[in-house]
């Protein structure tokens, strides 16, 4: 009989960097029972192979997958071998080309070797849904269309707004959210995993197992990542700030060193499993001063870990170093010492004065005016130490040695206490 940890912890491992719980009593009375009886609960996840490549905005969910799996439940992930045929239509204003038969069977491939990645290949089950649909007869579709409505269908957003605006949306469309609420049904799901995009979806299975005399499945959504580059638009290939599982450590880890300072801790939380109260702790160090810079290493370290090895990850920072920071600062580069006067603040914190960034720029000569200075800050062109600073106001020792970067004009400041 399986060991389950205490309820309390499940659930505590469980919520970290999910973004819903539908609901989250019934979530409880499930491990609850699960441990009970010493049954792991069985646990989906579907996509469709729709695009050959997966990247880490995909991971958040599997990782969520993996963590059901590492407290001993009975993970499926689930390819959508015949709705990938269809074409998800979430958040499509115009019908989705279909993929052909071929298409989808080479992508399914690709999915199979990444995810493993992520989840351990001897205790995840791999299914297809075409197993189920390619035995469904006209009968059995219709008795499955008979099941939802069509009011409830178009309450959906997306269809919704196509409707209202006259767009077309084809009838095949809305027969994919019933394909993938059957899925459910055929697995007997206690629990289904997707984005929150998918939300509508994933009800529709819960009240499709109802209607088919099962349990009706909980549901959880996790957040969607936002991509490597400046602004907040969600890690898509199309919009060029996707970090593909499959890049190189290198690449990887450069790529996450890119990531704002602010966005850092999203990534932390949903691409981690480094507990919330150390994330918080650390991120109030940083906003005491500290340099977020080796936060920003540790977070590339762990992920390029995660995803190759251990030594790929410190290859990868070694690398990155020599490139990025041991050639970049050479020991010639001009040196400006610069009085603290006009520049700090009242009253010093924790052992550090409030300095005026865009002031010092000005005065160090890498901006030709504190307005300028302040441009250059909101437009992320700053760094200290290696490290993006995006505030105006800035912690320091006095006297303090920095090296400070704007564009491509670096500079050796001595600020004077």
């Amino acid at each position: 009989m399986p060991n389950f940890a205490p309820v309390d912890e499940q659930l505590a491992y469980i919520k970290k960097g999910s973004a819903e719980i539908i609901r989250e009593a019934e979530l409880r009375a499930k491990l609850e029972k699960s441990r009970a009886q010493g049954k792991p609960l069985r646990v989906k996840l579907g996509m469709d192979p729709t695009a050959p490549d997966l990247h880490l905005g995909h991971t958040v969910v599997l990782r969520k997958l993996k963590h059901f799996q590492d407290l001993g439940h009975t993970v499926i992930f689930l390819i959508g071998d015949f709705t990938g045929m269809i074409g998800d239509p979430t958040g499509r204003s115009a019908t989705r080309p279909p993929l052909s038969r071929e298409q989808i069977e080479q992508n399914a491939e690709t999915y199979k070797a990444q995810v493993f990645k992520i989840l351990d290949a001897q205790k995840t089950v791999v299914d297809f849904n075409r197993r189920w649909f390619a035995k469904f007869t006209a009968d059995d579709f219709i008795r499955l269309a008979a099941k939802y409505t069509v009011s409830q269908m178009i309450e959906r957003e997306d269809f919704h707004k196509r409707f209202l605006e006259e767009k077309p949306i084809a009838v095949h469309e809305l027969l994919y959210p019933l394909a993938q609420g059957y899925d459910s049904v055929a697995l007997e799901a206690d629990v289904e995993l997707g984005g929150t995009a998918q939300k509508f979806n994933l009800l529709v299975g819960r009240e499709l197992q109802r209607a088919y005399g099962q349990e009706p499945q909980v549901v959880l959504t996790t957040p969607i990542l936002e991509g490597w580059r400046s602004g907040a638009e969600k890690m898509s290939k199309s919009l060029d700030n996707a970090i593909g599982i499959h890049e190189s450590p290198l690449d990887i880890y450069s790529k996450i060193m890119n990531v704002s300072d602010d966005k850092m801790w999203r990534y932390y939380e949903l691409l981690t499993d480094v507990a919330m109260q150390w994330i918080e702790n650390r991120r109030l160090l940083i906003e005491h001063g500290d340099n977020p810079m080796a936060s920003k290493k540790d977070l590339a370290q762990m992920i390029v870990r995660n995803l190759h090895s251990a030594d790929a990850a410190t290859k990868a920072g070694e690398d990155w170093a020599k490139q990025h920071q041991k050639d970049e600062v050479p020991e010639d580069i001009e040196r400006t010492e610069v009085q603290s006067d006009g520049l700090r603040g009242i009253r010093m914190q924790d052992g550090r004065w409030p300095i005026r960034l865009d002031k010092l720029l000005a005065r160090c000569g890498l901006a030709v005016s504190v307005t300028d200075a302040s441009r250059k800050i909101k437009q992320k062109a700053v760094s200290i130490d290696g490290g993006t600073e995006t505030r105006i106001e800035v912690p320091l020792p006095l006297p303090t040695n920095l090296v400070i970067r704007v564009g491509r004009r670096i500079k050796r400041v001595a600020i004077s206490s």
